[in-house]
């Protein structure tokens, strides 16, 4: 008895096949989860199982490099309240090391990596508005194009941050979209 030929799905179509994973949500369970891309791929394969739907699941190869250029929106709620204040600040995240206590009993075993995560937060609804990620090396100052998130035709009022945006960059790109720069001194 032979074994039966695995399916192969060829797509040529990216941009229609990137919806797909989005509308379908493979990526959000991954985020919303913590799961690795095997993972993923078996949770939404037995979900998919379980609710009776015969729908190809991407592999996980196929979500890992699709996942690079995969640009997804951040819904938010619509406000009347006018113009935006934004309030934008980073924060570091350790994404490679043992725990305190392993390293406090046996010490560091190689050195710890870190990432910066950037948020831009809607202060009256503390809303996500704008989300970016950098290496820890990378300034503040230098991400505040994540202004950029934020559509062209809605109204920036202020930004409020901490002293690492009294750049002349931040300011410039403060004045491009007319929004005041609210930075204590």
């Amino acid at each position: 008895m032979t074994k039966p030929a695995p399916l192969r799905y060829r797509t040529t179509n990216c941009s229609s096949y990137n919806q797909v994973l989005i509308k379908r949500g493979f990526l959000t369970f991954k985020v919303l989860f913590g799961l690795p891309l095997r993972q993923t791929v078996g949770l939404v394969s037995s979900l998919l199982l379980l609710s009776g739907l015969d729908w190809p699941v991407p592999g996980s190869t196929t979500l890992c490099r699709r996942q690079k250029i995969l640009n997804v929106n951040l819904p938010f709620r619509s406000h009347d309240y006018g113009a935006l204040h934004l309030l934008v600040d980073s924060t570091g995240i350790k994404m490679m090391g043992e725990g305190e206590w392993e390293r406090r009993k046996h010490g560091p075993s190689y050195r710890r990596q870190w990432c910066k995560l950037h948020l831009g937060i809607d202060a009256r609804t503390l809303d996500i508005r704008a989300i970016e990620v950098s290496d820890s090396r990378t300034g503040d100052a230098p991400v505040l194009p994540l202004l950029d998130h934020i559509p062209e035709d809605e109204q920036i009022a202020t930004v409020s941050g901490d002293g690492a945006y009294d750049m002349r960059a931040c300011l410039d790109a403060l004045a491009a979209r007319n929004a005041l720069a609210v930075i204590p001194g």
